[in-house]
């Protein structure tokens, strides 16, 4: 017998059920004959209250994120969908919702194991059916989730793209009778989207092999283009298209000049002492650098990329869900299998590969709605190595030039999002083709380095261009940046001696100033295309003749200057403590981390930190008070309420007494 078919008679036989046998063009199948619970016709009003009293109860949530219903009557409806909500708006809650009000069995495909074990770990604490079938799982794993899955009282099952497409997977989902399938991370899918996964394409098969099948896509960062390219490529029909706000209010974005990284990297991080942090960096070589180093200054750090080993990967990717690693620095292989709510930073220690990667990886912080801080530290060096980055890569792959040419124009678009200027929340938003609506509250969105101050603009840079532009000139355009550099600022160096620089007119020109703030000008200059640079490996500086109009004073120039203002703390973050008592946060959060730990869970599956922070607020007394806390549903207020509530009452009668437990 084959695996597909021993497969289909176990789950069959768990079940109990007869089989009918049908023969078709296919060939014979097996189909389990059993009545799936679906919903009767509702009006708005009836569907929206059934919907509404689902959430209530599961998931402890008294309103809806704007699109939710639309998305989850889609769901319900069995219409194609193609739903685009921002990170933290909700998205999970739109294919969770459909089956549990029908009573049928849902598969949700999911591009990483970390991250079906934390759905699932997530669901099943608020008291929802839920499996995976991955490869991590031992024998007997694999057997209980089968078993369950084959009983008909599981709601949701996660797989990944490339089991779902096998040909004994999709013999069992025929059998079982599963129609719906819920596409996560979609962007995946396409060629223009910020993480092509070839294996994503073969999901076309549902609609060709599976008679009636319902397709729901969901991401959080998809162009016109891409959403386009999604439909396309999963078939979808007539789908219902729902796009949502991209804009993360809550996110406060900084865009600042890269001086010196772990100055300023420390700097950031003085600012989320004991906080969870991601840092992002190109090369593997610097993730390791960096981890390093603050781990020296006494943070609980670690270093994560391809490179390792993948038990030394998931070690630190477990350590940081579970709160026992505040910060990881990274490369983009880290993020994605992620759910942690509370990250409060985000530093991007080098510009990213396109504004869909910032946005993705951006919106991992803040997943809660409390307020988070989005920095990026960027040189116009970035661009130049990211556009090697992935020339070599093209080449490596024959025949790939379309899709060289989309990185490129991604590229383009980070590299014109970091230009000065103009509001981030603006920018960002424009960029996914949406039109930006400012707080009316607020001078410009509050929330970003320009409308905060903090930024400088441009200014007359001609002076200093022009001698740079006369240094490469007058050292014959045969040498790289770093030796210009070098003349520049008056370096008495064995090498600048021996070739007789240290006579030039352009030698010590700009003598005090710092070494990175000249590089970094000079990096401006050559991104505009004021001045060009050989390929290979030792470019060499040389002039067009754009740099002489430069030199002779035709051309004006004008750079950004290589000074940072400090930050400012925010309407928002400060508003976001009203009323909360941070003791009583505290020792709520020691709690959380003790529960967690003893349940063998994320802190955050117990509760997020938005949750804890309406306790610390509110400070219930009795069940139905905490059954009005934030995110607390029937499961676990039966579960985790009388800890908490002692927790609380333990704090009033004596606070001097209270146990202050840091995670």
């Amino acid at each position: 017998m084959s695996c597909g078919r021993l497969l289909t008679s176990t789950l069959l036989k768990a079940r109990g059920q007869p089989v009918a046998v049908k023969y078709g063009k296919v060939g014979k199948t097996t189909t389990p004959l059993r009545e799936t619970t679906m919903p009767l016709p509702l009006g708005p009003t009836e569907a929206h209250d059934a919907i509404l009293k689902v959430v209530r109860r599961t998931w402890g949530f008294d309103s809806l994120l704007p699109l939710q219903e639309e998305a989850v009557r889609a769901g319900l409806d069995r219409r194609d969908s193609l739903v685009v909500l921002p990170t933290g708006g909700g998205k999970s809650l739109c294919y969770q919702v459909p089956p549990l009000l029908t009573g049928r069995t849902d598969i949700v495909v999911s591009p990483l194991i970390s991250l079906m074990k934390d759905q699932v770990d997530g669901l099943l604490a608020n008291g929802y059916p839920a499996a995976a079938l991955h490869s991590a799982q031992d024998a007997g794993e694999r057997a209980a989730a089968e078993r369950f899955i084959a009983s008909g009282d599981c709601r949701l099952v996660f797989v990944s793209p490339e089991r779902l497409v096998t040909a004994w997977f999709l013999q069992t989902v025929e059998n079982l009778g599963i129609h719906t399938f819920a596409v996560d991370e979609a962007h995946c899918i396409s060629h223009w989207g910020h993480d092509f996964r070839p294996e994503y394409r073969q999901l076309a098969i549902l609609k060709e092999r599976l008679t009636g099948t319902s397709m729901h896509a969901y991401t959080a960062t998809a162009t016109e283009r891409v959403r386009s390219d999604i439909i396309d490529q999963l078939g979808l029909e007539d789908p219902a298209v729902l796009v949502g706000r991209f804009d993360r209010p809550n996110l406060i974005y900084r865009l600042i000049p890269r001086l010196d990284l772990k100055d300023q990297v420390r700097e950031v991080l003085s600012r989320h002492a004991g906080e969870a942090v991601i840092i992002y960096c190109i090369s593997r070589k610097d993730t390791e650098k960096l981890a390093a180093v603050l781990s020296a200054d006494g943070h609980r750090a670690a270093c994560y990329h391809a490179g390792l080993e993948s038990e030394e990967r998931n070690r630190t990717q477990e350590a940081f869900a579970n709160a026992r690693l505040d910060v990881v620095v990274a490369t983009v292989a880290f993020g994605m299998g992620i759910d942690r709510s509370d990250v409060r930073c985000v530093i991007h220690a080098a510009m990213p590969k396109s504004v869909e990667h910032y946005q993705q990886e951006t919106g991992r912080a803040g997943r809660d709605g409390l307020e988070a801080e989005c920095v990026l530290l960027h040189s116009p060096a970035d661009p130049l190595k990211w556009r090697g980055v992935l020339e070599r890569g093209a080449a490596e792959l024959e025949g790939n030039g379309d899709g060289l040419e989309a990185s490129l124009q991604l590229l383009d678009g980070i590299r014109r999002f970091c230009t000065p200027g103009r509001c981030r929340h603006r920018s960002l938003t424009e960029y996914f083709g949406q039109t930006y609506e400012l707080p009316s509250t607020a001078d410009g969105c509050g929330a970003c380095d320009v409308c905060l101050g903090e930024t400088e603009g441009l200014v007359d840079g001609s002076s200093d261009a022009q001698m740079i532009l006369s240094c490469v000139a007058r050292t014959g355009e045969r040498f790289g940046m770093g030796h210009v550099v070098d003349v520049l600022r008056g370096a008495d160096t064995e090498r600048v001696r021996s070739l007789g620089h240290h006579q030039l007119s352009t030698w010590g020109l700009l003598k005090g100033r710092d070494k990175k703030e000249v590089l970094n000008l000079a990096i401006q200059i050559l991104d505009q295309g004021l001045m060009e640079r050989t390929g290979g490996e030792y470019p060499v500086l040389f002039l067009n003749e754009v740099s002489i109009e430069v030199m002779r004073g035709k051309r004006a120039v004008q750079l950004v200057p290589v000074r940072v203002k400090r930050a400012r703390t925010t309407a928002r973050e400060a508003s976001s403590w009203e009323g909360v008592d941070r003791d009583l946060f505290e020792s709520l959060r020691g709690l959380r981390t003790e529960l967690a730990g003893a349940r063998g869970v994320p802190p955050y599956v117990i509760f997020s930190d938005a949750s804890l922070r309406d306790m610390a607020r509110k400070k219930p007394s009795s069940p139905d008070e905490f059954l009005d806390i934030h995110g607390v549903g029937e499961k676990k207020l039966a579960t985790l309420g009388a800890a908490f509530l002692a927790r609380i009452r333990e704090y009033e009668e004596g606070p001097a007494q209270a146990t202050i437990e840091n995670p």
